[in-house]
């Protein structure tokens, strides 16, 4: 059966129907591939739930599996992280996941296993569109800058830090877009501490804007896959219930954007460092 593609919103987001993500050739992968890339997320409602095996062998295509520091595992499977609701996992808050080490993942492949009777869905939203939605002179000031993304755990047991272009180019189509979430960029570095958060405060409001964005509503055993290079996405919490996810995410690159053009902003009296918590 042909490969059916049904946009979701007019920002980003796509339905695929007719394939068995169980058994993707060659020739069905390259068209995934290219889809992922035109609409940044893609959903596979008729997936009914995938094997654990078949799952990792999926996300595999697109590149090595990361192994998450500390989030829960499925038992025998170290790729396969559980976000399970009863455990806490409830990412309600726009974010670009593990954007705190220096190659943030590509690409994660998210199976729902159990769903709400009602809500419980995901947003994503469009960070080409956010970028090019700034005006020319805003545009001209991010082209030089780089931010802080942090993430501490809150036992102790973890903690990275890593420095990123503002502005990140796709290496796959060249496009540009906002690189910086309101969960983990802490400071652009290039700036004050008060003009890094003003600026920070415009560009996460742009970066959530219902009209870069699209929502979905899960089916139990519907699949998930988006692009981390160019999205953010949230999960609604308004939900009674118990909901899980099984997520596979695929290793990254390391963000690419123009050179910076100033040296990392001290305060007057202090040593320019990147931020800590």
């Amino acid at each position: 059966m042909a490969i059916q593609v049904n946009p979701i919103s007019g920002a980003l987001g796509a339905e695929v129907r007719g394939v068995d993500l169980a058994a993707v050739d060659d020739e069905v992968f390259t068209e995934l591939h290219d889809l992922l890339v035109r609409h940044l997320v893609l959903f596979f409602p008729e997936a009914g739930g995938l094997s654990p095996a078949a799952h990792e062998a999926f996300g595999s295509r697109f590149g090595a599996l990361e192994v998450h520091p500390f989030l829960p595992k499925l038992p025998g499977h170290d790729h396969i992280v559980v976000l399970d609701s009863d455990q806490g996992a409830r990412a309600d808050v726009w974010h670009t996941d593990v954007t705190y080490v220096q190659s943030p993942p590509i690409a994660s492949v998210l199976q729902l296993t159990r769903t709400p009777v009602a809500g419980g869905d995901t947003m994503w939203s469009n960070q080409h569109l956010a970028y090019e939605a700034l005006s020319a002179p805003m545009k001209e000031l991010l082209e030089g800058t780089t931010a802080a993304h942090v993430f501490a755990h809150p036992h102790g047991s973890f903690r990275s830090e890593a420095e990123h272009p503002v502005v990140r180019v796709h290496p796959v189509t060249g496009r540009k877009s906002l690189y910086v979430n309101r969960m983990f960029t802490r400071r652009i570095l290039q700036l004050s501490k008060g003009e890094s958060d003003a600026v920070l405060s415009h560009l996460f409001e742009l970066s959530e804007s219902p009209q870069r964005t699209c929502r979905y509503r899960w089916v139990e055993g519907a699949v998930a896959m988006w692009d981390n290079r160019a999205t953010q996405h949230y999960a609604v919490n308004d939900y009674a219930g118990r909901r899980v996810g099984q997520r596979v995410t695929v290793m990254g690159d390391e963000p690419r954007g123009a050179e910076p053009r100033w040296e990392r902003f001290a305060e007057p009296g202090m040593a320019a460092t990147t931020v800590k918590e």
